[in-house]
């Protein structure tokens, strides 16, 4: 499925949508209309519902997706869909998740680690190469696709970052690598806004990023389950730690008012998203909604490709990130 959290005009609060080609279908006021249980209609209500009991709830979203396209087909089409399908344009993208737990961002893509390092005469370090290492994010300032993404008044060097992340859908702790599908609910693309002038000077410190990333995490616009990738899972023919099938062939691109800046893919990632989570949930739970982000994609943000690619970020740009399979995720710096 794809899952989207929105907001409409004149209604409070989120909602929960299943993404389909002829609009976003409002599942809770599908399943009220569908006269399903009340329990299922409570497990719809927003995505922080459903990922509390993950596989009851993608299982409650598949039948009441199911029903609705029965119910478009029949007479009782019209007064149906005016009341649970929406247009894109007629509502406001959410992150998928309002307020995670926790925001964990990985340093996956090696050529980024060169590139990024090299501007600054460094080499990648060797430690690097024997663990994933991340760093905590806010939780309390992702924005969604649509939404401007204000330029921090104290940064001349602002920056995006083209990332794919997965959420969390299981409670879990401990977690082996080989076993990462069964505690993640689906993927979604990220973007890691970064002041790159405030983050270098904390990271000379010997802390962060900090505030030189907390200001701003896009997040969306949809969550695909892992079922609508299974296609795209190869193995990267290295051997040692990776398995077949840990990684996913997916082309990643980057846009600023339209012109393309950055390309890369998915499986050029060094380290797996099971072995991102088997180092995430070592001694520590994961929980439900957790977002862990795979580290900025080779060549994925301005920092890797320097000044005479693009100048920093100002007011008016419109950055579009496009992962295949995962959508386009578009925010205008304010």
């Amino acid at each position: 499925m794809r899952l989207v959290s929105f907001a409409r005009s004149g209604a409070p609060g989120r909602a929960l949508g299943a993404w389909e080609t002829d609009g976003v279908l409002h599942l809770a006021h599908a399943a009220a209309i569908l006269e399903s249980p009340d329990s299922d209609r409570a497990l719809l209500a927003t995505m922080e519902s459903l990922l509390a009991e993950w596989d009851r709830g993608l299982t409650a979203a598949r039948d009441v997706t199911a029903r609705a396209r029965a119910v478009s087909a029949g007479d009782r089409a019209t007064p149906f869909l005016k009341a649970v399908r929406f247009a894109p344009d007629d509502i406001a993208f959410l992150p998928p998740v309002a307020q995670p737990p926790a925001v964990r961002d990985f340093y996956t893509f090696e050529t980024h680690v060169k590139n990024a390092r090299g501007r600054r005469g460094l080499t990648v370090p060797p430690e690097w190469y024997e663990l994933p290492v991340f760093y905590f994010s806010n939780p309390g300032s992702l924005v969604g696709h649509g939404a401007l993404v204000p330029k921090p008044s104290w940064t001349e060097a602002l920056d995006y970052e083209l990332e794919i992340a997965c959420v969390i859908g299981k409670k879990a702790r401990n977690v082996k690598a080989e076993e990462w599908r069964s505690v993640v609910a689906g993927f979604t693309i990220l973007n890691d806004w970064s002041a790159r002038d405030v983050q270098r000077k904390e990271m000379a410190v010997g802390l962060g990023p900090a505030k030189g990333k907390d200001f701003a995490t896009s997040l969306g616009p949809v969550l695909v389950t892992l079922d609508e990738l299974e296609d795209r899972l190869v193995g990267d023919g290295r051997g040692g730690d990776a398995r077949p099938g840990d990684r996913y062939d997916l082309a990643m691109e980057a846009r600023v008012n339209g012109k393309t800046l950055s390309r890369s893919n998915a499986k050029e990632m060094h380290y797996t998203f099971g072995q991102m989570i088997a180092r995430a949930s070592a001694d520590v739970y994961l929980f439900p909604g957790d977002v862990i982000g795979s580290g900025t994609a080779g060549n994925g943000c301005l920092l890797e490709l320097g000044p005479e690619a693009h100048p920093w970020l100002l007011p008016g740009d419109d950055v579009t990130l496009e992962i295949q399979g995962l959508g386009t995720l578009t925010n205008r710096i304010a």
